[in-house]
């Protein structure tokens, strides 16, 4: 029964999580478009600069190199439309299926002993716990930047520094949870929760230390209203949909979780033996 549970909150979970990719899609095309653009306009504006013929005596060398440079670049493989519609929605979409299953396994493993709170309100605290530990810390640490924006040479460096920073996050806050745990039964819950949350800030404080900073994550001369832009509206992608999710799937848990109670409370209704 418990594994016919699991398998049950885990389709839940990718199917909440698809739902939550259209409204994130939503907003990542409406809002999140305009600042890439924005960014690839600004590139495209510097390599045209910088590909200009040099001035007095050296234009006769800059027409001849003009060609060879445009020769040189890489026909574009997808184009920029399919990329802003298509593309965007399928990395959503896929990227909310994934982390839905992920967080319904999550939830699975919280129900009941995180508190006696209901499937809707540990559906709740589990979207909200992910949203943070998985994008809002590792995202104070290393914000998001546009595309084509840093430096392309140190992109591996950037993305495991990020990564990383999400390893710890989690880590963190399940060693945070651990540490509530045991401490209840002395402090009470109250003060517990207190204690292992301001244990995880000085934790996760100390890892800001001590990780690099991404100094090169930003060209210098980069417009910082539009940067700015572009990570208020990477936030707000991933807060609908963690909040999208939480909204769906804690619907979609209780029923299931309801039925499946009323069912086994049945069951043993009729097995039991009759009196008198």
């Amino acid at each position: 029964m418990y594994a016919s549970t699991v398998r049950g909150l885990l389709v839940r979970g990718m199917l909440a999580g698809l739902i939550a990719g259209l409204f994130a899609f939503a907003v990542a095309y409406v809002v999140g478009e305009p600042p890439v653009r924005g960014s690839i306009a600004v590139e495209e504006a510097a390599a045209a600069q910088e590909a200009a013929p040099a001035p007095s005596g050296h234009a006769g060398h800059g027409g001849d190199a003009a060609p060879d440079g445009a020769a040189e670049e890489e026909e574009e493989l997808v184009s920029r439309p399919v990329q802003s519609t298509v593309g965007l929605a399928t990395g959503v979409l896929v990227y909310g299926v994934a982390l839905g299953g992920i967080a319904s396994l999550a939830f699975s493993f919280a129900l009941g002993r995180v508190g006696g709170f209901s499937p809707r309100a540990t559906a709740a605290l589990t979207a909200a716990g992910a949203f943070a530990l998985v994008y809002l810390v590792p995202f104070l640490k290393y914000p998001a930047t546009p595309p084509a924006v840093g430096n392309p040479d140190t992109i591996g460096q950037r993305t495991t520094l990020f990564f990383l920073m999400i390893l710890l996050s989690v880590l963190l806050g399940v060693g945070a949870i651990i540490l509530g745990r045991r401490l209840a039964p002395r402090l009470g819950n109250w003060n517990a929760t207190l204690t292992a949350a301001g244990g995880f800030v000085v934790a996760t404080a100390l890892a800001f230390v001590v990780l690099p900073d991404n100094s090169d994550a930003v060209q210098p001369g980069f417009p910082a209203a539009l940067l700015w832009e572009f990570r208020v509206a990477s936030l707000a992608v991933q807060l609908v949909l963690w909040t999208v999710f939480a909204v769906v799937f804690g619907v979609l848990a209780q029923k299931l979780l309801t039925t499946r109670t009323d069912s086994t409370e049945a069951t043993a209704q009729q097995h039991a033996p009759a009196l008198g």
